[in-house]
């Protein structure tokens, strides 16, 4: 796997997902701190044998064949080392050699830790050898963020926990109640419908057997969907669920609704509908008719819903700060507590479901609430893309307060002049408007025009950067290089951009006007 361009090392810069050191004399004790970082954040390539010069920028630090061979039978060595490195990550490929005018350079490229080995820890000591990167430097973690770490390695979820405090009359009958209704509706054939409360609450994942008394209590994700957020709090001290509509710049909050005004139950179940009728009603609704009935519930109505449960499925509970909904005049916003298990790409690409609150989950979809695939993050960027709209934003927060946001901006951004007058943008229009016309293309005209801001700027940088790599097209454009991939792969299926040659020497070509 080879994604760092030797003869480009001049323009490349230290940041979150490379370091770089000469390692004249040896392996560098900090590189083990960078591997753990990356292992612990987002993956990232370590550089052996480049040296930095006053401005940042890098060139080859003169290491022979010998020296650079040397350092990699060093680095498998010690990496294979449990008292030294807690997980050995790379695989062969992933450590080679590259061959410079100014010398061999050992690239090392260290992947993202699976969250059932993280935290990856060094010297044999958790606590004082656990690191994650921020910005071009490593910092340890602090007590909170291992903890969050360990308590994400259960395989099933956090919330199967059986709360042997509490008995299942603790529960709000009010949300339960709701909550079988809905149920009742999902799945009138259910024979759970005609179970009493306790046994169908066992039956949904809402309450098990203890082993210790071997009686029926809540678990905890039966407790967050349907406790009160007093007895919620006992469990998770910085549980907080907090609605924020602010439409008016003229007063604080237009409405808010959080889970520790005393006025409703406070639990998870309530505030997914309350605040999902809210936020769906500040969408604007295009007219449409099924027959003769209006159509009021669009694309954008599931996607905002999908976003948040989503926001639910991944909170952590446990984490400070809590799940916090913000609704504003061009945005909405969902942060919640804890890191993405899975990663931001992998987010972002869907196919894999791996929740923190696995039972919250399962209770949810039982009446038809969230996408178990793994697709619906996906499915909101494919609802944001077909209405025109901004790319959403996902941000993964490290440090003491753990936090993933997801924005959805809510109107189109305005072209300025100086992008204009590229003359990029009019020549994408006129793609877009003889596209119909072209017998091998399927892709319609509206599809054609509802480009993104990001899909254009990539079209707008390729035409005058055709040699331009995915990290570079990424760093100018400022999104990651998963986003680069799919905005380049449906580009090219639309009929807008062509990859001439391959993909390490090949070149960008992008299609306008009558071109093929």
């Amino acid at each position: 796997m080879n994604t760092f361009d030797v003869a480009k090392i001049a323009s490349y810069r230290e940041n979150n997902r490379l370091e770089a050191k000469a390692a004249r004399g040896g392996l560098p004790r900090s590189m083990w701190e960078t591997y753990s970082a990356f292992a612990n954040t987002y993956g990232g390539v370590i550089l052996l044998g480049v040296a930095e010069r006053e401005d940042k920028t890098f060139e080859p630090a003169g290491l022979n064949q010998s020296e650079a061979e040397h350092l990699r039978q060093d680095f498998w060595n010690t990496v294979s080392n449990r008292s030294k490195v807690s997980a050995v990550l790379p695989i062969e490929s992933e450590v080679e050699l590259l061959e410079s005018d100014g010398g061999v350079i050992l690239a090392i490229h260290v992947p993202r830790a699976p969250r059932e080995e993280r935290p990856v820890y060094i010297n044999n000591d958790l606590y004082n050898g656990t690191y994650r990167r921020r910005g071009e430097g490593d910092y340890r973690c602090s007590r909170q963020e291992i903890v969050s770490m360990v308590r994400d390695q259960t395989p099933d979820g956090v919330d199967g926990k059986v709360l042997d405090e509490f008995s299942a009359s603790d529960l709000n009958a009010e949300s339960i109640r709701a909550y079988r209704m809905r149920f009742q509706t999902a799945h009138a054939q259910s024979a759970w419908n005609t179970l009493a409360v306790e046994p169908f609450l066992r039956a949904v994942g809402a309450a098990a057997v203890s082993r210790e008394d071997g009686r029926l209590h809540p678990t905890l994700a039966g407790m967050l969907m349907f406790g009160n957020d007093y007895d919620i709090l006992r469990e998770c001290p910085n549980y907080f669920l907090d609605y924020r509509e602010a439409l008016d710049t003229s007063v604080r909050w237009t409405d808010r609704v959080h889970s520790g005004d005393g006025l409703w139950s406070g639990n998870v179940f309530d505030f997914f509908f309350q605040v999902s009728r809210k936020l769906t009603s500040v969408l604007k609704v295009p007219f449409a008719l099924d027959g003769i009935f209006r159509v009021d519930d669009t694309l954008m109505h599931k996607a905002v819903r999908e976003a948040l449960a989503n926001c639910l499925f991944n909170a952590d509970y446990y984490g400070v700060r809590g799940v916090v909904v913000r609704c504003e005049p061009t945005r909405l916003v969902f942060e919640n507590p804890g890191d993405i298990r899975t990663g931001v790409e992998q987010m972002r690409l869907g196919g894999v479901s791996d929740p923190r609150n696995a039972g919250v989950m399962r209770m949810f979809s039982l009446i038809d609430v969230g996408e178990r695939a793994g697709t619906g993050v996906p499915d909101v960027f494919n609802t944001w893309a077909k209405a025109g709209l901004p790319e959403p934003q996902i941000e993964e927060c490290f440090g003491d307060a753990e936090r993933t946001i997801l924005s959805l901006m809510l109107e189109r951004q305005q072209i300025s002049n100086t992008q204009a007058d590229d003359g990029i943008v009019s020549d994408i229009d006129n793609k877009s408007d003889n596209i119909d016309n072209k017998s091998d293309n399927n892709v319609s005209e509206a599809e054609a025009r509802g480009l993104g801001d990001s899909e254009r700027d990539v079209l707008r940088y390729v035409a005058t950067h055709p040699n331009a790599t995915q990290e570079e097209i990424g760093a100018a454009v400022g999104i990651g290089r998963t986003a680069v991939a799919n905005h380049t792969s449906s580009l090219q299926k639309r009929g807008l951009l062509k990859r001439i040659g391959s993909r390490k020497t090949g070149h960008w070509e992008v299609l306008v006007g009558d071109q093929q």
